[in-house]
């Protein structure tokens, strides 16, 4: 069983922004969130795709922020559902039985909210610029959701909240490690994607999740 540890840290990374204010505070509810993220097209290589975000996304606020790296063709491009109708969906849906999370609990989303696609419409791993850009409106999402429990699936969407405040985490040491960051607990996941798989076996994913389930107990028993 992982042990829930705390490592606070209070100190915020250097912006990408130079003025902070574009991060903190941010303007607004969920509503504005969706209106202004969807008119988004700040990302020269992703201007033939629109924003993946509506009240699909989950519950505002929400006990649980589930953050994945982009839109999948297969999946959320084509639903409209960040993190659904795809393999990588599917073993999301599993992993929270696993974990013993209801899906009402959480709220999702993705570190980029284009498609990030290749010259042959293929699903790409986004640029630092984009995820970057898109960290904005992250931290917007952050602010309205209030999760409690911060989950990113993946390098790309840690990578992203070191973008709004450091956490100094790296995938291969802190998965499946809660840890405090500003003022929440933050669990760092692989991605449940099947090429993610070869890396990480399913096997070990579950035993991953089950943190989640560990920590889900502990924020709503507290």
């Amino acid at each position: 069983m992982t042990t829930i540890g705390s490592s606070p840290s209070s100190r915020r990374s250097t912006p990408i922004w130079p003025e902070r204010e574009l991060l903190f505070p941010l303007p607004g509810g969920w509503q504005r969130l969706i209106v202004e993220a969807s008119a988004c097209r700040s990302c020269p290589g992703l201007r033939g795709s629109r924003p993946v975000l509506g009240a699909s996304d989950g519950p505002v606020p929400a006990p649980i922020l589930l953050i994945g790296e982009a839109p999948g063709r297969h999946g959320a491009v084509r639903t409209g559902v960040p993190l659904h109708g795809d393999r990588t969906g599917q073993h999301v849906e599993h992993l929270l039985a696993v974990a013993g999370v209801p899906r009402e609990a959480v709220h999702r989303t993705n570190a980029v909210l284009c498609h990030p696609a290749d010259e042959r419409g293929r699903n790409r791993r986004p640029q630092a610029a984009e995820i970057g850009r898109c960290a904005r409106w992250l931290a917007w999402r952050l602010q309205v959701v209030d999760p409690p429990i911060v989950v990113t699936l993946g390098a790309v969407p840690l990578a992203s909240l070191e973008q709004i405040a450091h956490h100094g985490l790296r995938l291969a040491e802190a998965a499946g490690q809660p840890t405090r960051w500003e003022g929440r607990w933050l669990l760092p996941l692989y991605h449940p994607s099947p090429r993610a798989l070869a890396r990480r076996p399913m096997g070990r994913q579950e035993e991953d999740w089950r943190a989640l389930g560990a920590l889900w107990s502990k924020v709503t028993s507290a």
